[in-house]
């Protein structure tokens, strides 16, 4: 039986992140991974790399492209005819940039010497790990044995009763990323996340695209200011966004889709050519013995841990989206990280507070901290400023000028409570806001800072005056 000092079950973002600096801290690591690619080669990266946020944004980012020059390239006197999208090309595209980021990965465990273990891990208790390899393996099972378990194992689509995935009418969001054509008519239940995304690609590339959302608000997490004005823009996009829309059956006859929505009291019949179940993730963690070995789960089957990703059981621990708190990459990593640095002996943290959040729409939705929203529902005292992107000359120069930043701080010490962004390239400005805050910064720490002209970080640097009644610019 192979002995390590560390075993991580699962090599996405969280998994292969905290095996390379387990490796970088001098302890012998192995990762167990069962993660199989269409082309039946072991890869590794896990959902996050081979069937999430990479690939989409490759998608996002051609069909992008795409609109800009049907749609906008002529506003900068380029004139452009007969631009047709190639969509077999796109996704090969997609998948070369998914097999060379795998391979990467694969690099970097040679590199640090870690072990992988390509197979499904299953745990024995008394700190064992049994691992039945793929079914293009031989069928032999091993058992590795380690002083210290990372449980990694991330997340799956969730799933609804009314509309069975069948990966060719009905897709999830791995289906949603392999069309071979653009639908005609695409219909997407869930306003989320992953929803929106997807939904922007086909639409922007042809599809007239119809968003179920059973919520009665769009974006309930998000600042309430911003949804508001996102929906407003996607709307005149052309993303057909439904709210307070349940969804009771979904049927396929034929080459079509047709889906029953009840609307308040009505009930609603639309046909689709394909429709993407896009109503979240779940953990995990559904047959890798945890509770056999004496790992607690909640009933969603998250992984009960403590705020050090720690289990009941001594030596194990469990991070990214098997446990609490956002399910986000970067989140996965950074515990991760933490959960190495801790068994090494260090004494690292993840505030969850301060982690911040990104739809890749365009306009782009980023936040971190709290909405404005939560903290009147608190009675917290803040104040706060904003700046619209109309009046930032970078953002009027790029032809970009949808949306505005919004800054929140305390009303008495000025701390900045939450930074909230809708426009052009907020998945980038937000990372200031969240080393600000970060560092415990204020507003005026923001405001005081000389931004250089012209960016679009300047609307940042503008909605922080604001929080003082001094913004410049309008």
């Amino acid at each position: 039986m192979q002995n390590d000092d560390v075993v991580v079950i699962g090599a996405g973002p969280g998994g292969y992140v905290a095996a390379i600096r387990c490796a970088q801290l001098g302890m012998k690591t192995a990762c167990v991974d069962a993660w199989v690619s269409p082309g039946g080669k072991p890869a590794l990266g896990g959902t996050c790399l081979n069937v999430g946020c990479i690939p989409s944004k490759a998608l996002l980012d051609s069909s992008h492209h795409f609109e800009h020059i049907n749609h906008h390239a002529a506003d900068h006197g380029i004139a452009v005819t007969g631009a047709t999208m190639d969509v077999g090309k796109m996704v090969a595209r997609k998948n070369k940039i998914v097999a060379t980021l795998t391979q990467g990965i694969a690099g970097l465990f040679r590199k640090n010497g870690i072990d992988w273990l390509q197979g499904r891990a299953r745990l024995l208790g008394e700190m064992r790990v049994e691992i039945e390899p793929t079914a293009k393996q031989p069928a032999q099972k091993t058992v590795v044995a380690a002083r210290h378990i990372i449980i990694a194992t991330g997340s799956v689509p969730a799933t609804i009763p009314p509309a069975r995935v069948d990966q060719t009418h009905i897709v999830d969001s791995t289906g949603a990323l392999d069309f071979q054509q653009v639908p005609g008519r695409l219909g997407v239940i869930g306003a989320g996340v992953i929803g929106l995304e997807l939904g922007s690609v086909w639409r922007r590339l042809g599809s007239e695209v119809v968003i179920f959302e059973a919520l009665p608000d769009f974006l309930p997490g998000a600042d309430h200011q911003i949804a508001r004005e996102a929906l407003k823009v996607f709307g005149k996009q052309g993303l057909d966004i439904r709210l307070n829309a349940k969804v009771k059956t979904a049927s396929v006859a034929g080459d079509a889709v047709t889906v029953e929505v009840g609307v308040d009291s009505a009930n609603e019949r639309e046909t689709f050519d394909r429709l993407i179940v896009a109503v979240g993730r779940r953990p995990n963690t559904a047959g890798i013995g945890a509770q056999e070995a004496g790992i607690e789960l909640d009933e969603r089957g998250f992984v009960v841990v403590d705020a050090d990703c720690r289990t009941r059981v001594d030596g194990v621990y469990a991070v990214g989206d098997a446990v609490r708190g956002p399910m986000l990459a970067h989140k996965a990593s950074e515990e991760g990280i933490a959960v190495a640095e801790l068994i090494a002996g260090q004494k690292p943290h993840v505030a969850l507070d301060r982690i911040p959040w990104v739809i890749y729409t365009w306009p782009e939705i980023a936040w971190i901290g709290a909405t404005e929203q939560a903290l009147k529902a608190a009675g917290r005292e803040y104040r706060a400023g904003s700046f619209p992107f109309m009046a930032s000359g970078r953002a009027r120069a790029m032809g970009e000028t949808d949306g505005f930043v919004k800054v929140l701080g305390d009303a008495r010490t000025d701390a900045i409570l939450g930074v909230h962004a809708f426009g052009p390239n907020t998945s980038e400005l937000i990372a200031e806001a969240v080393l600000a805050m970060e560092f415990d910064g204020s507003t005026e720490d923001i405001a005081r800072t000389v931004h250089a002209h012209p960016t679009l970080a300047e609307a940042l640097h503008e909605a922080a005056l604001g929080v003082d009644g001094r913004t410049l610019h309008i």
